[in-house]
């Protein structure tokens, strides 16, 4: 570890899991959703505000899920945040030039600066029904485990700690962010980190979706739109020419017959297909949209290359396919436009972070897993910063669908209450 969250985070952070790395107690459970032995003081009250005000969070849950985030115009989602963290006594509440919220909670000297954030956007466009549906237990739309259970999350901890008067040597930053889903590509946290707050961030925790597991590994990912363009013409009269679709499905075979290691994690898909006009024209154009991804840097640089190979050996193959005439002068032509790079990156779970976060759930009465998946926190690990990314308690199914579900269950405030026990942990207010 190096940098300066290594002096002063370390000590702070480690005694706070010492205090609550203990076996928990049912009783202990119901009053506070905490594990048995020694809750520290400053942390005590915070997590009773959470309990206390469950039936809040998950208001803010489903109203802040009713402002639609399509991506790349989250505005008016992110301008009632804005409301709400000024609301809640957050200092120098602001939104940045690409649009992430950001609002602060003032340490009192000599800590690190510890971010929490939710992300804003969703993945579904313009016009999806954003209404929230009450069906039994469970709350149903778009999104509504991601992001706008992190969102809530994140309300749920600025509250409690304003309510609870907690101080810590630490500044905790609030941010709701932009670009986290599909083609934003990670804006918002390239900017927090490369502008905004650059050589600021000592640790950073990102919430998102639902359940209580911890992602301490970094999933990068090459995303590319992939397009073959010809003349086109008559399916009948212009026969014997290059056809882009035929090329592209020479491309496809190819891809679906790569062999990837299991470990590490490597995959390939081809999400969504584009081209032609007509059942009896041949198409001028057709592109393809591929993601390929892995939790190895070296592994993910080995895919792209077999990948490059392939959309070109498809290109050459078509085109020498066809010699008849007129083909020659029909010669298709190969067009790759990067759509989203997402860094990978190596943390252990033995990271001062990660044990951080697996102790103090513990603690509250849970074991959270550890695993490897593509978050906002791809781009703090990538640049060698601690970073997580943890769930924001209850259940759900159906992420990046219209039938997106969460039910909070009987304990749903373990999740915000968690959240608070790392951020007030690794600021160093345990004591």
């Amino acid at each position: 570890m190096s940098g300066p969250w290594s002096a002063r985070g370390a000590a702070a952070a480690g005694m706070v899991v010492a205090a609550l790395a203990l076996a928990s107690d049912d009783a202990a459970a119901q009053r506070g959703g905490r594990g048995a032995g020694t809750i520290p003081p400053a942390l005590a009250p915070v997590l009773e505000s959470i309990r206390a005000h469950n039936d809040w969070t998950l208001a803010q849950q489903v109203s802040v899920c009713e402002i639609p985030a399509p991506p790349f115009k989250e505005g008016a989602r992110a301008a009632e945040v804005k409301r709400r963290f000024e609301a809640l006594g957050l200092a120098r509440v602001r939104i940045d030039s690409v649009g992430n919220v950001i609002g602060e909670r003032a340490g009192t000297g000599g800590g690190p600066t510890v971010v929490l954030a939710g992300h804003l956007d969703t993945v579904f466009p313009e016009g999806t029904d954003v209404h929230v549906r009450h069906e039994g237990n469970r709350l149903a739309a778009p999104g509504i485990g991601d992001d706008c259970r992190g969102l809530a999350v994140l309300l749920s901890v600025a509250r409690a700690l304003g309510e609870s008067k907690v101080q810590t040597p630490g500044t905790i930053v609030f941010v709701a962010d932009v670009g986290e889903e599909g083609a934003g590509n990670l804006r918002g946290m390239r900017h927090l980190f490369g502008r905004e707050m650059k050589g600021k961030i000592d640790y950073f925790i990102s919430v998102d979706g639902t359940g209580l597991d911890v992602t301490s590994r970094a999933v990068g990912s090459h995303r590319y739109r992939v397009s073959y363009l010809g003349p086109g013409g008559h399916s009948y009269g212009r026969f014997g020419i290059p056809n882009p679709i035929h090329a592209m499905g020479r491309a496809i075979a190819k891809v679906a017959d790569f062999q990837v290691p299991q470990s590490p994690k490597t995959t390939f898909n081809v999400g969504i297909v584009r081209g032609g006009t007509s059942v009896n024209s041949i198409a001028a154009e057709a592109s393809m949209d591929v993601d390929l991804r892995s939790e190895s840097a070296r592994e993910l640089d080995v895919l792209d290359g077999k990948f490059q190979s392939a959309i070109r050996s498809a290109l050459d193959e078509e085109n020498a396919r066809w010699t008849g005439k007129g083909a020659e002068t029909a010669r298709l032509s190969l067009r790759v436009d990067t759509i989203g790079i997402r860094p990978t990156g190596a943390q252990a779970d033995s990271a001062l972070i990660v044990r951080t976060a697996v102790e103090l759930g513990r603690a509250l009465g849970f074991s959270p897993r550890t695993g490897a998946s593509s978050t906002d926190a791809n781009i703090p690990i990538s640049l060698g910063i601690p970073a997580i990314t943890i769930d924001g308690g209850g259940r759900g199914g159906g992420a990046h669908s219209p039938d997106e579900w969460y039910e909070d269950g009987e304990r749903g405030w373990l999740g915000p209450q968690w959240a608070a026990a790392v951020v007030v942990g690794l600021a160093g207010g345990g004591d």
